[in-house]
């Protein structure tokens, strides 16, 4: 059984643009290739296929247009092709975080309340499917290029809350304070997502021989959809992979010759260790990089090795994108002199920043809260939790959160500042600083290690003393754990929950 034809409507259909996108796409014929997965290419004719598969269960489920419609959505192909057939027939669509208990699932799904659930075999399990059947709600699962409905999870009896305009629902990653709920509509993921990100190509132009991009992004995130949704639906081909790995990274590289490189910051350092030959790299003219800060001694050492730029961008869902630039001519002009910016206010985004305590706009060069207006989300300041500050020229430097501030008696101590320095020992590839409870002072740095293999392991007296030239007496970590790995994300940020846990029994 397959759903209704998609099929692209015209203007003054009541198809909105990235509905009337989608369609496009999916109409695409066999000769068209969609998705690299695992070795082998699947076609637009066969995302086509598994697309009106779910959409037609959602219609025999009874699940109506405008109804929400969760879901759990794993880098698959199978998932990809469901998203598409969802945007394209109108559905408004809530996403869940992929890389959690099937309890945090169940609980996201009782908070979303949706008419229905699509997932894949490998997030559906017993705990999931009751909460399914307790809500009557619609529950569909893909399994490689095929789906089913759930047992005993096929009529829609659920209550929910139509959408007045189809919508896709994203978790923010926490740049403006608490994670919580992000509506992007249809209208602004076309103009701004899919527009954005056709610059340098007319629309209509056929990409199937262009490099293919490579997605390694959760979908379920802003990221993912700002990067691997807008290459998909332009008819980028892509290859597409479960998670970021360095040698699945390096492989398509080799084989395919892309023009630049986008890596996830903890890529930069996993570069260097592997010493990747730079000929490998030979067709690529600058990488990008995003979402966390990079290591200042592995950023420096990755452009001399490699002798090509390294450029960060600074964006979140909350502004709806990027909304700083640096460009290739910046990067030249300076020759080094803004080392470390994200770059200047890009995208018609302005920047400032302004202090923690009065919200009054601090002048260049002085360290504070950084504020944004981005014109995709509207016309007012938004305030984030990132300090930073910007030089005389415009550039941005970002200078940790200040939301992570330990308070140690009276003594406001910035994590970053401490990472940085641990670096900066030759025994360290990575570490991370958080708060941990002391009764006499309120909160005392806890320092969690990742050594280099080929070092032998330093006396924390060792480490105590190189910080001691670089940080405050105060900044000096009471605590310390040698870990294998710091934990992250699904963004691979640096999971500061997680992080407080190790030091959770600490004296």
């Amino acid at each position: 059984m397959t759903g209704p034809v998609i099929s692209a409507g015209k203007a003054g259909s009541g198809q909105t643009e990235l509905q009337q996108i989608a369609a496009q796409a999916l109409l695409r014929g066999a000769d068209y290739p969609a998705i690299e997965w695992q070795g082998s290419w699947i076609s637009w004719k066969e995302m086509r296929r598994i697309a009106e598969r779910v959409t037609g269960l959602l219609d025999r489920g009874g699940v109506p247009a405008g109804a929400p419609v969760a879901m759990v959505p794993r880098n698959r192909v199978g998932a990809v092709a469901a998203l598409v057939g969802l945007i394209a027939t109108g559905h408004s669509i809530c996403m869940i975080h992929v890389y959690q208990s099937d309890a945090g699932i169940v609980r996201d799904i009782a908070r979303l309340r949706p008419a229905a659930l699509v997932t894949t075999d490998e997030d559906q399990s017993a705990e999931v499917s009751e909460a399914l059947r307790e809500g009557a709600i619609t529950g569909i699962t893909v399994s490689g290029m095929d789906a089913q409905f759930i047992p005993d999870c096929e009529p829609c009896g659920a209550v929910f809350e139509p959408s007045p305009r189809p919508r896709i629902e994203v978790l923010t990653s926490g740049t403006t304070g608490k994670p919580r709920q992000f509506t992007l509509s249809f209208d602004l993921i076309a103009r701004d997502m899919i527009g954005m990100n056709a610059t340098n190509h007319d629309a209509g132009e056929d990409l199937r021989h262009e490099p293919p991009a490579f997605l390694f992004y959760p979908f379920g995130n802003f990221s993912g959809l700002y990067s691997n949704l807008a290459s998909i639906l332009r008819g980028v081909p892509a290859v597409l992979v479960d998670r970021f790995s360095l040698e699945g990274w390096h492989d398509y590289v080799l084989r395919h010759r892309p023009v630049w490189g986008g890596l996830p910051p903890s890529a930069i350092q996993m570069i260097l260790d592997a010493d990747i030959p730079p000929e490998d790299f030979a067709s690529i003219g600058f990488f990008t990089t995003g979402a966390a800060p990079v290591d200042p001694a592995a950023h420096r050492e990755f452009e001399r090795r490699y002798a090509k730029p390294l450029f960060s961008i600074y964006g979140a869902t909350e502004f709806g994108g990027p909304v700083t630039a640096m460009t290739l001519e910046m990067w030249h002009k300076w020759e080094g002199a803004k080392f470390g910016s994200v770059g200047v206010a890009g995208h018609g985004a302005r920047l400032r920043i302004v202090d923690p305590e009065s919200g009054a706009a601090l002048p260049a060069g002085d360290q504070g809260l950084l504020e944004v207006i981005s014109p995709r989300i509207g016309p007012d300041w938004i305030r984030t939790s990132d300090l930073g500050l910007i030089d005389q020229d415009g550039f941005v430097f970002l200078r940790g959160r200040a939301d992570d501030a330990i308070l140690r008696g009276g003594f406001k101590i910035h994590p970053s500042d401490i990472e940085n320095a641990l670096c900066t020992h030759p025994a360290v590839i990575a570490a991370g600083v958080t708060g941990v409870a002391d009764t006499r002072l309120g909160q005392v740095p806890g320092a969690a290690v990742v050594l280099r293999p080929e070092f032998r392991k330093p006396q924390i007296s060792e480490l105590e003393a190189h910080l001691r030239s670089l940080v405050k007496a105060t900044d000096i970590p009471v605590h310390w754990s040698f870990v294998d790995a710091l934990p992250r994300t699904a963004m691979l940020k640096v999971d500061r929950v997680a992080l407080r846990m190790l030091f959770e029994d600490a004296d």
